[in-house]
């Protein structure tokens, strides 16, 4: 039987590893029938195919970058999504109006419009369209980019306002559904295909930036009854509408609601989830054992509270969740803004977070947190089109996935968040490899399919 070398790339803390090539392993046959430290790849099981990864380009993204030089704010475009010099993103989101992360409330129309006659993006195209741009042009045809929603106009809203919550005027809801319409049809005539939408941000969540309540049922209803329908009328029933987009704990209430009524379900491609209310990872297994045909995206996740410059643990929580979500159907994720500046915004209500990447605005200069690191390792080499396929592990010190890129290379991502190194024994197709893992540390292992 032919043996197979298995490269090591790590990422750990006390080292200067950072997606580095690590020590090569080989696969050879399984002479003794080896039982202990062992984890098992299963190609034979396959589970959901991959979309990809990436993360937002909000206005407070592209401001950032806007105030760096020229060459920094292309090195993290391309540390982003150059596949090679990178770490490979394809997925990009970006707002429908303004969110938290922009510099103000903001939307496409003029006050009462509600024939839509006025709607305008001149304010996206100034500096976020352009930053989308760069990143499709590096992505290429992988490319996926999706929006949402954080407010209505204030006219539309029960409030007369953007922030603190309030809900959509039901005279308003046909308009809203042409204006979903009229951002595509603005966006795609800038060069950017529209993948897909979210219906609301945070649908269950009164904020003190731009936020809009809809119940489940007030959710499915405007998507079977205008949402859908409209997207169907302009032609454009390929637009991924998923439903949610908001916290884990609550994802399969949602799906039953809106997935058990036959007219809206037809009109929804699958759910998106936050992690800001803890794991909750047989929640996504609950959903894609009840209904296995609908999709599942993460579509925001990040450290709240400002930036945390130089944390370990950072990057652990996102490999953590990024594993959990993947060994339980997830199928696509995006990460929240990637780029902020050194006080982790700009944001108009100083909603501070962190971010992988974290620019100091008035030095010119960017730092590279462990998270950027850690998502690499599921990015840059899980490619759209990957299977996630069977693996077991020996113990609970471990965190374990693994999958089959499209052109058949298998990859095996590890984690280890304990304080001690842990041994392993990888096995495939009889052969086995031994190998090992540091103290907080991650590693993915690629080596050839039989």
């Amino acid at each position: 039987m032919t043996t197979r070398k298995v490269r090591t790339i790590q990422t750990a803390q006390g080292t200067q590893d950072r997606l580095s090539e690590a020590l090569t392993i080989e696969l050879r046959e399984d002479t003794q029938g080896i039982e202990n430290k062992v984890i098992n790849v299963y190609e034979d099981i396959e589970f959901q195919s991959i979309i990809g990864f990436g993360g937002a380009i909000t206005e407070a993204s592209a401001v950032t970058a806007s105030k760096l030089s020229a060459a920094n704010s292309k090195r993290i475009m391309d540390a982003y999504y150059d596949p090679q010099d990178g770490i490979g993103y394809t997925i990009c989101r970006s707002h429908i109006n303004s969110c938290d992360f922009s510099l103000g409330n903001y939307t496409y129309v003029q006050d009462g419009d509600a024939e839509l006659a006025s709607f305008d993006i001149s304010h996206d195209r100034e500096l976020m369209i352009p930053y989308i741009q760069q990143a499709k042009a590096l992505a290429g045809d992988n490319f996926t980019f999706y929006a949402s929603p954080w407010s209505p106009p204030a006219w539309m809203k029960t409030t007369g306002e953007m922030n603190n919550g309030g809900k959509l005027k039901p005279e308003y809801r046909n308009a809203w559904a042409r204006y979903y319409v009229k951002y595509i049809e603005a966006y795609e005539a800038e060069g950017i295909p529209v993948w897909g939408l979210t219906v609301q941000n945070e649908a269950k969540a009164v904020q003190i930036w731009d936020s809009c309540i809809y119940t489940a049922e007030e959710e499915r209803d405007f998507v079977r009854d205008y949402l859908g329908p409209e997207l169907h009328r302009a032609g454009r029933p390929d637009v991924k509408v998923m439903i949610w987009d908001h916290n884990k704990e609550r994802v399969y209430d949602r799906a039953r609601t809106a997935f058990e009524d036959a007219e809206a379900s037809k009109y929804i491609w699958g759910i998106g989830f936050h992690w800001y209310s803890g794991d909750h990872f047989e929640a996504l297994q609950a959903v894609k054992h009840r209904y296995p045909t609908k999709g599942l995206i993460f579509t925001e996740g990040c450290h709240e509270g400002g930036v945390q410059l130089g944390s370990w643990k950072s990057g652990e929580r996102y490999a953590h969740d990024i594993m959990g979500n993947l060994n339980n159907g997830m199928e696509g994720w995006t990460d929240w803004n990637i780029v902020l500046d050194e006080q982790g915004g700009p944001n108009h209500v100083a909603n501070y977070c962190d971010a992988p990447i974290i620019a100091d605005t008035k030095n010119d200069s960017l730092t590279f947190q462990s998270s950027y690191y850690y998502i690499g390792h599921f990015s840059k080499y899980v490619r759209p089109g990957a299977v996630r396929i069977g693996c077991t592990k020996y113990t609970e010190h471990l965190q374990t996935t693994a999958f089959r890129n499209p052109d058949g290379e298998i990859v095996v991502i590890i984690l280890n968040r304990t304080d001690e190194q842990q041994p392993y024994v990888l096995r495939n197709r009889e052969q086995v490899a031994e190998g090992s893992i540091p103290a907080h540390a991650i590693q993915t292992l690629l080596f050839p399919s039989l």
